[in-house]
């Protein structure tokens, strides 16, 4: 098979990462730093454990208070997430 078309390296890697699984697979390897920009530097440094499974994000938390705050902002963080990492990577966040 011969290529008739002549492509750039970089427009090859940006059609790669397109693709909806490796975008999600990124955004996903990028998920500690999409935490801390949107919940801010003391929360994320309070948080012990962060893993997504399932489009599930399960949030462990150490403070009571920030975790009882977060609680209540949950939904809005989910969406503020989503649209940083620019893939729907989260429908749910527990945090306990």
């Amino acid at each position: 098979m011969r290529r008739t078309k002549t492509m750039l390296f970089g427009d090859v890697l940006k059609d790669f990462f397109s693709q909806p699984y490796v975008a999600a697979k990124v955004a996903e390897g990028k998920l500690p730093e999409t935490w801390r920009e949107v919940v801010g530097d003391r929360v994320a440094d309070c948080t012990s454990e962060l893993r997504l499974e399932n489009h599930i994000l399960y949030a462990r938390i150490s403070s009571g208070i920030l975790r009882s705050e977060l609680f209540y902002r949950r939904e809005a963080i989910a969406t503020e997430i989503n649209r940083v990492s620019g893939v729907r990577l989260v429908n749910v966040l527990i945090i306990k």
